[in-house]
This record gives C-alpha cells, structure tokens and sequence, in this order.
C-alpha cells in the first residue's frame, strides 16, 4: 500500500494572513465539518477495536493510549475523564506520553523519536497479554508510539491505532488500526486541528462505548459518576428522580446515604414496599 501523508499536503487556503478574522474561521468551519464525515468512514474498524478492548476488559485488562505531542495528550485527556464520569479506577485506562508528565504541558526534544522508551513506559504498569494498546498518532509515523506498538505485538499484546493518513506506518503495525483521513489542514501540517479533532472523536467513541457495554451507564445517565462537586451532586439527584419518582429531597438523602445514584436507585427499586 502507498503511504501518502496526507495531513501534510498544501491546504487549498493561500495567504491567510491576508483574510479578515471573519473569513478565517467561516472557512476553518467549513474544513471542520469534513471531520464527523472521515470519521464515518472508519465506523467498521473503531467497531473491530472496541469489541476487542470490551472482550479484554471483561477478563480483568486494561486499555493503554500512547502518544507523543497533541495526540499524546488527548489520549491524557481522554483516560484522565474515565473515572470521574463512569466510577472505574484510575488505572483501568492509562494514557502514557512520550516524554513523560512534563511533555503535557511543554514539548520535550526528541522524545517522539525515541525508539526503545515506549515499551519501558509500559512496562511500569505490569502490562500483559490481558491488556489492549492503542497508538495514537496523527502522521502514523511517530517512531515512538510504532516502537512501543511492535513491542507489544511480539508479546501477544493486541494493539490498536488512531491514524490520519491511509496505510501509514503505525496502520500497518497495529492489529486493529483505525484510519480517519481527514486531508490537507487548514494551517498546513497542523495536525492539532482536523486530525486532533478527529482523534478526539475517535477516543469519544472507544472509551464511552466500552463503558456502556461493560454496564457503566443506565438508560443515558452516567450512574456510576463520581460526585466530586455540588454540579455533579445535584445532577445525581436528578438522576434520581427520573429513575424512581421521589422528590428531590428524598433523592438527596438517597444519594447522600448510599453515595453513587446506583447504589440508591437498586436499594430503593428492591426495599420501596
């Protein structure tokens, strides 16, 4: 297969800097709608890699992300909301980044070229054969995440990709890549833009997905959130009171007995008569 790089090719928007404010982003928004489209497109795979990950899961694995640059970190971003929003431990999704904690907020030279660190990032997690992990990287060339994907295949660790670019490197090492080709960036080569949204879709639809299927949400409501301030609190309640039909403050003290919307709702639908 060719490997174009895609994402790198010449935006059809020329001389930006002579736009008005207003025509730059009418047509930054018009690329951006091209997004949900490529993300279609891959349904099939993200559906391949999600019934693998949920399969894992279910016999006690884990899902690592890893990642260098803005695609490390959205895998960061992705992870890190997991156990506020669904109730699981912190350590059911990890989201490693080539360079370490430092690299989320300031990039560290040479880290994504780093051809041995992945699979020694990894290693610091007891990661096994129970485990999945999914690559993340906008290029598909990010020697880091590839070395640490090629490691874990030699092991019998099943692998995943999010990739913008058809047939890249990282697409062909992964057992389950994803490949949402987005094309040209607006700002050539800035992959933080069509790709970054992408990818954000992509870990959207993997980690929710997989949450609902391994029973972390009811109806829509995420009843197993974790209640860490008077927002989610009062959400909580809500929650309540849609389920069972109390009123708000019967919810309250439910929610404040038993400390998760599930909890409550499961005593009160047995004990109510």
């Amino acid at each position: 297969m060719t490997f174009t790089k895609t994402t790198e090719q010449p935006s059809k928007y020329q001389h930006l800097e002579k736009m008005s404010v207003k025509d730059v982003i009418y047509n930054m928004n018009q690329e951006d709608q091209t997004v949900p489209l490529a993300v279609a497109k891959a349904l099939p795979q993200i559906e391949n890699l999600i019934n693998v990950i949920v399969a894992k899961m279910k016999l006690g694995g884990r899902l690592f992300y890893i990642g260098a640059g803005t695609s490390g970190r959205l895998g960061i971003v992705d992870a890190s909301e997991c156990p506020p929003t669904f109730g699981v431990a912190f350590d059911l999704v990890i989201a490693i980044i080539a360079g370490g904690d430092t690299a989320i907020r300031k990039a560290v030279e040479n880290a994504e070229d780093n051809t041995t660190q992945a699979w020694l990032d990894l290693q610091l997690h007891n990661i096994s054969e129970k485990d999945v992990v999914v690559g993340i990287a906008a290029s598909g060339t990010t020697p880091y995440v590839i070395s640490g994907l090629e490691a874990c295949n030699k092991r019998n660790i099943i692998t995943g990709s999010i990739s913008c670019n058809l047939g890249s490197p990282i697409s062909q090492t992964a057992k389950f890549p994803i490949d949402v080709v987005v094309g040209p960036e607006f700002v050539t080569g800035s992959s933080r833009m069509k790709a970054g949204t992408a990818q954000k879709l992509v870990l959207n639809m993997i980690t929710t997905t997989t949450m609902i299927q391994l029973g972390k949400v009811k109806g829509n409501k995420m009843v197993d959130m974790q209640l860490s301030n008077s927002k989610l609190v009062d959400r909580g309640v809500k929650m309540i009171m849609d389920e069972i039909e109390v009123p708000y403050e019967k919810a309250s003290e439910l929610l404040k007995e038993f400390g998760s919307v599930r909890k409550a709702v499961d005593y009160y639908s047995v004990n109510q008569h």
